[in-house]
């Protein structure tokens, strides 16, 4: 079956299925073969073969739901998980696993919430899987102390329960906290890994401790015998590039032992966007191989913020010759179990007047107060989200808008966005908190920003 589903031979695959039902019904054969379309990315076909299934038993569950996160498919993992729960088969502790890292990516708290209570409720005992999933869950859906309380809680025997506190930490702006928890692991004579110091380089990282990051990294080897991996050389091209240390990313990447994938690449063209390297970013842009719509946009934004309007021009040419469009920034906010998407410049939403009504009124304020809009934001990138007309318009400040219009004052707003929240948004979003007296979190692409009293988590460092 596998041959014909890569040779594109789908009437011979199905023809391959009917037999299978046709002979003796064998569940164990049929979950074999959900996992196997699973593994491939089939998880359409393998949804035929489960709803051909006239038996499911909770590795036919656990094998389906596991797959749809597999295939970042979340939501479809959570509404089969919603289905199981009406049906005669109790989930186990790889099913509540499973779902809870479909959770931790879509964001939504009431998730997480839910989830907990299920596990209590049918009495599920937390092992170093489950812990570590949970709070790796209420990290990610902005919960941090939560996590914090549940790690405090588990058995802390294993080290994955360490690593999912520490990257939780990491991706909260809060560095010191994952240094603590990481000597604390010392203490107890846990022994860290790859993960471990993955995690404390990032938090580094994200809050730009150089020198830090770097005395973990030389522990890696020196003490623990640890092998960097590619991914810890990337994240010293990240903590160098952050810093504005371009010389020392480069000269990571080139004095790694293995080939720098493009994620590395990547890391490095978004510091030259921030520093303006443009030489440097065009030798990262040289370097990869399949070039995204992000990659032409930062490279145009280097020539732009330099002036060098000609290269910039160049750069949008051949995005429209290659047909490249720019990826649109859409955020989410979560209300009464209701997840409500905004795209920039958005007018779908049924209360969009509303929201728009609230968000001028704030732009309103914010300006009496001396905001300015961040207008070179708009020189340096010509796309939609970045028109004049549309900066005031960008998804999170519409996502922002309904959370206002539609929650009590004084409640806390959580916002998730696809992308990286750009700086005049960042700017705007700590202004409205300090004017609103609201705590307002943003979880971009990259980390969590708490935003309270006019001033953010991250510290103007991200």
């Amino acid at each position: 079956m596998s041959t014909y589903l890569k040779c594109d031979r789908l009437g011979l695959a199905y023809q391959l299925l009917d037999q299978v039902f046709r002979s003796d019904f064998n569940l164990v054969i049929l979950n074999l073969v959900i996992e196997h379309l699973m593994k491939l990315g089939e998880y359409g076909f393998a949804q035929k073969v489960f709803r051909k299934t006239p038996v499911w038993d909770v590795m036919t569950w656990n094998l389906m739901i596991r797959g749809y996160v597999r295939n970042a498919r979340f939501e479809e993992a959570l509404s089969l998980f919603r289905e199981m729960l009406g049906s005669d088969v109790e989930p186990d502790k790889f099913t509540f696993a499973s779902v809870m890292a479909a959770c931790a990516r879509l964001g939504p708290c009431n998730h997480a919430l839910w989830m907990h209570g299920l596990m209590r409720e049918k009495e599920i005992e937390l092992n170093a899987i489950l812990s570590s999933a949970l709070i790796d869950l209420y990290s990610k859906c902005g919960r941090i102390q939560t996590a914090k309380d549940v790690f405090n809680g588990a058995d802390h025997s294993d080290v994955s329960v360490w690593n999912a506190m520490i990257n939780g930490l990491a991706a909260h702006g809060l560095p010191f906290d994952a240094i603590a928890v990481f000597s604390k692991m010392e203490g107890e004579n846990i022994l860290p890994d790859s993960i471990t110091f993955l995690g404390i380089l990032t938090a580094c990282s994200h809050s730009g401790l150089v020198e830090e990051g770097r005395k973990y990294f030389n522990l890696m080897g020196s003490y623990y015998s640890i092998q960097p991996q590619i991914e810890h050389y990337g994240a010293m091209v990240d903590l160098f590039g952050r810093a504005g240390q371009l010389e020392e990313a480069y000269a990571i990447i080139e004095v790694m032992p293995m080939e720098p994938d493009v994620v590395i690449w990547r890391a490095l063209l978004s510091a030259c966007r921030t520093y303006r390297k443009p030489e440097l970013g065009e030798v990262a842009i040289a370097n990869i191989s399949r070039l995204k719509s992000g990659d032409y946009v930062l490279l145009s934004n280097i020539y732009c913020s330099l002036k060098r309007w000609e290269s910039a021009e160049g750069v949008r040419e051949m995005m429209k010759t290659k047909g490249i469009r720019k990826i649109r920034g859409r955020s989410w906010i979560e209300l009464g179990g209701v997840i409500h998407r905004f795209k920039a410049g958005d007018r779908s939403h049924p209360e969009m007047e509303g929201v728009y009504k609230v968000l001028e009124g704030l732009i309103q304020r914010t300006k009496l107060e001396g905001f300015l809009p961040e207008t070179e934001l708009v020189l340096m990138d010509i796309s939609e989200e970045e028109k004049e007309g549309n900066l005031n318009h960008h998804s999170e400040k519409l996502a922002l808008a309904y959370g206002i219009l539609k929650t009590s004052p004084g409640s806390e707003i959580m916002i998730s966005k696809n992308l990286r929240i750009c700086h005049d948004c960042h700017t705007w979003i700590k202004m409205v908190s300090k004017l609103l007296i609201r705590v307002i979190v943003v979880r971009d692409r990259i980390r969590f920003h708490r935003f309270e009293g006019g001033s953010c988590s991250c510290e103007d460092y991200w």
